[in-house]
């Protein structure tokens, strides 16, 4: 029974890669990670997008039984200015050491409160609400880390071949678009990474 049970769920785990395979890009040459030796999981995203804000459950459930060698990393995708404001607010958030207070929340205000954050008065109104000094926050915005960070999210942007979001790179070998069953396909390539390596 036992043997029986292990065989149907690997049966089980190699449906949802098979069906998405259209969906798993291969990476050749494979893009040098920045995780040491753990297998480094990347997430392109943007506050803007629907299909990320969707998808934030399901990536704060698999973060809770994420495995000690794996390192996950959120990546804000550029395509043009407007997606990179966003990349500099989420990496003056990282700067402040706000990301966790307030990731998920800004993600709230945008697609429920519908808070524009190219609107700076009201971004600075939402921040302030937060407990957050807007003034010292549109600063950091502005700051060299900050600013070489999002030119640095544009390169991996590019060098990913990034077309949507959202999307999943997988220890800089492979790449993953957005389908129901994400989480559970990157699983599988962190699986088959571990056994590659």
């Amino acid at each position: 029974m036992k043997k029986m049970f292990s065989f149907v769920a690997a049966v089980l785990l190699a449906l949802p890669l098979a069906a998405g395979a259209q969906q798993v890009n291969e990476l050749k040459p494979p893009i040098p990670v920045e995780s040491g030796g753990k297998i480094e999981v990347l997430e392109f995203f943007w506050y803007g997008c629907i299909h990320c804000y969707n998808l934030e459950p399901q990536v704060e459930a698999w973060l809770k039984r994420l495995p000690k060698d794996v390192e996950f990393r959120r990546v804000p995708a550029v395509f043009n200015e407007r997606w990179g404001l966003d990349a500099t607010i989420f990496y003056a958030m990282e700067a402040m050491e706000l990301l966790d207070k307030l990731h998920r929340p800004l993600f709230d205000a945008i697609h429920k409160q519908r808070l524009r954050t190219d609107d700076e008065q009201a971004l600075s109104e939402w921040l302030t609400k937060q407990g957050v000094d807007a003034k010292k926050f549109m600063e950091t915005m502005k700051s060299f880390g900050v600013r070489s960070k999002t030119r640095r999210a544009i390169q991996q942007t590019i060098a990913y071949k990034i077309d949507g979001t959202p999307a999943m790179a997988v220890h800089g070998r492979y790449t993953l678009s957005a389908q129901p069953n994400m989480m559970q396909v990157v699983d599988q390539l962190v699986d088959r990474v571990r056994k590659e390596k």
